[in-house]
């Protein structure tokens, strides 16, 4: 009898657990993220392009007859070589009111190249100065007395005073090329009745600066006017680039942040630093029709500068200075890649942590209506017991693949990524 009994308590127990088998509810298979710690980079993507920092535009100062000019867009040029020649012919008599006029040119011309001095010799001095507060803050802090952001603040100055001395020997060599044209303007404007005429009446053009010819804008001998375009120059090496922004991500765009450059056609990308942020937007139509309000970012390529820091995280060699590869020389011996008017990928980098907690962002969803409030973020933790567990998480910075946790997870946290609707607080996990 009692054989019998444990027989049927065994029957009993077989099918117990056929049942709890049969109605269990089966672990749902999700993907699975961990909550780490590591570098978290936040960047502002758009699209940009590269161009020379100052071209020049040549046109005609006096009207006339333009000979054909043989050189091509690519032609390299020297400084005061003769880019075009224009036949004034036999012009008309200069009135008296005329002849001022052209005179006052010349004088207005002379006192902005005196003005362009003056500001060079301003550069000049700041740039001193800068120099001196550089190595006088890089001695304090090597005792100490200072931390590391002042000398960044130090540097930076220090790079915004070169560029300006670059800027204004620039604006110098524009002014003597105005004044030069200016002058000769006045000259051949003369009769050729008049003994102070000139004997060669072929008014020359020359170049304000070495580089190459950019755009050609008059192919064959005509007839131009005064002012008529007819070629525009540029240094090659001198490149900066701009990138066009969103307004409201411009507000987090500061002079001095990192901006990785890819997709621009070589290798390895390419670091620039923000110079300038312009203070009015611009309305541009999108691709969808949507009008959007930009901003123009402008950066300066990194070069590797002895007189400052070493090294800087995530700073590559200028490939258009003198320690880049050489994979295209011209005849100076100089190195470049990059072009005028290039299209670049930019990603500007407005915040980064290099020991941040962070959570996959594909595992984050909304845990309530308060959008504003961060608080408002929700994931789903494997507990060690496999079931799904709702937490919410207070978020700091972020991008799209990541982003920082202040609260409620922990490092090395299991999380579901890309929960669906089958997921619950305390279902079963598995992973897939």
């Amino acid at each position: 009898m009692k054989r019998k009994s444990l027989y049927w308590i065994i029957a009993g127990a077989i099918l117990s657990l056929f049942v709890y088998l049969g109605i269990r509810p089966k672990p749902v298979e999700v993907d699975l993220g961990t909550v780490s710690r590591g570098e978290l980079v936040v960047t502002v993507n758009e699209d940009g392009e590269t161009r020379i920092r100052e071209p020049y535009l040549i046109s005609a100062p006096l009207a006339g007859r333009l000979l054909r000019v043989e050189l091509e867009p690519g032609d390299l040029i020297d400084k005061d070589e003769v880019l075009a020649a224009i036949d004034p012919g036999e012009p008309g008599l200069l009135d008296a009111r005329t002849e001022a006029e052209a005179q006052a040119r010349v004088n207005a011309a002379q006192a902005a190249f005196e003005r362009a001095e003056s500001q060079l010799d301003i550069a000049k001095a700041d740039l001193d100065q800068a120099q001196r507060y550089f190595d006088r803050d890089l001695g304090r802090l090597d005792r100490g007395n200072i931390s590391e952001a002042t000398l960044e603040d130090t540097e930076h100055q220090l790079r915004v005073a070169r560029n300006n001395v670059s800027a204004a020997q620039s604006s110098r060599e524009i002014a003597k090329f105005d004044l030069e044209q200016a002058r000769a303007a006045l000259i051949y404007s003369k009769s050729l009745s008049r003994e102070d005429a000139p004997t060669g009446r072929h008014f020359e053009i020359h170049s304000p600066i070495e580089g190459v010819v950019l755009r050609k804008f008059q192919e064959s001998s005509t007839v131009v006017p005064a002012g008529e375009r007819i070629l525009e120059i540029g240094d090659p090496h001198d490149l900066e680039v701009r990138i066009d922004v969103l307004s409201q991500d411009a507000v987090r765009i500061r002079p001095g942040q990192r901006v990785v450059i890819e997709h621009w056609g070589g290798e390895e990308n390419l670091t620039a630093w923000v110079r300038r942020v312009e203070p009015s937007a611009f309305t541009k139509v999108s691709a969808l029709g949507v009008d959007e309000q930009r901003v123009w970012v402008y950066g300066d390529f990194a070069r590797d500068d002895p007189q400052t820091t070493a090294t800087e995280e995530g700073q590559v060699a200028d490939p258009t200075g003198s320690n880049a590869p050489d994979p295209a020389s011209d005849e100076r011996g100089e190195a470049h890649a990059l072009g005028d008017a290039y299209r670049i990928e930019a990603r500007i980098v407005v915040w980064e942590q290099g020991d941040a907690l962070k959570v996959p962002a594909g595992a984050l969803f909304r845990d309530g209506n308060a959008e504003s409030d961060e608080r408002s973020w929700a994931v789903y933790r494997k507990t060690a017991g496999g079931e799904a567990e709702r937490v919410r998480v207070t978020l700091g910075e972020r991008n799209d693949q990541e982003a920082q946790v202040l609260e409620g997870l922990s490092e090395g946290d299991r999380v579901v990524l890309h929960p669906s609707d089958k997921v619950k607080a305390g279902t079963m996990l598995e992973s897939r």
